[in-house]
């Protein structure tokens, strides 16, 4: 099968299951992953790949159908510690915003059950491992939901945490550049990311160090906007 002919197919795929994942795409092509993730690398205006997926790319640059479940086990370790980490910095009382992603599900997991605390946040995921944590105060920001990142977005969103008080921002990002500043894949999440800092009095800048040095296509801070870099390694 020639390269237009997989390209095509490849379209078809897409346009049917929105997400295909290379070992699929290989197969349903007649060809190694390597030769898929050589064409979807030939042509990233058209497509790209996430954590093993073939996505569409839009007009302005972004990946369309970032799949959360891809990446939960990318660094889960090292992710996890950064938690760890970010958990010395939560003291009892506090009201905290939790912000989406796999790696600040770990926190979610990591508060005790014990711990009485007040928590905002726009992921169900992390909705749901607080809501079984009998000392929280949960507030689940809603508004139109997106199965990319398990997590909501638009005016409903904002308005309603604009109206809530929090001490402590806890953020995820899917790069970190020294000059470029924090990014993140999925557009919607910019401005509540963006209000949530803005409404805390300590922001946190949870990630693991593979995402040093990326540059995703949404920028929404610079790195001095936050007191600390939290990683698995401090």
């Amino acid at each position: 099968m020639i390269k237009a002919t997989r390209l095509e197919e490849l379209d078809k795929a897409l346009a049917e299951f929105g997400t295909l994942h290379l070992r699929d795409a290989a197969r349903r092509l007649g060809v190694s992953e390597m030769t898929v993730r050589r064409d979807v690398a030939a042509d990233p205006g058209r497509y790209a790949c996430l954590g093993g997926h073939i996505v569409r790319v839009a007009q302005d640059g972004t990946p369309i159908g970032y799949v959360i479940q891809s990446e939960k086990d990318h660094f889960a370790q090292a992710k996890r510690q950064a938690c760890r980490n970010a958990l010395a910095r939560i003291r009892a009382h506090d009201s905290v915003f939790v912000d989406c992603g796999t790696t600040l599900v770990a926190l979610a997991d990591l508060i005790p059950v014990d711990m009485p605390l007040t928590v905002v946040c726009y992921s169900l995921e992390v909705a749901r491992l607080f809501a079984q944590k009998s000392r929280v105060r949960l507030f689940l920001l809603g508004g139109w939901y997106h199965a990319s990142s398990d997590s909501f977005g638009g005016e409903h969103v904002l308005r309603d945490l604009a109206e809530i008080g929090v001490n402590k921002a806890f953020i995820s990002a899917a790069g970190v550049d020294a000059h470029y500043g924090v990014t993140c894949w999925n557009p919607h999440e910019k401005p509540v990311k963006q209000e949530a800092m803005k409404l805390a009095s300590q922001r946190f800048l949870v990630v693991d160090s593979s995402k040093m040095g990326q540059r995703r296509p949404v920028r929404f801070a610079p790195l001095g906007a936050f007191d600390e870099v939290i990683t698995e390694e401090a």
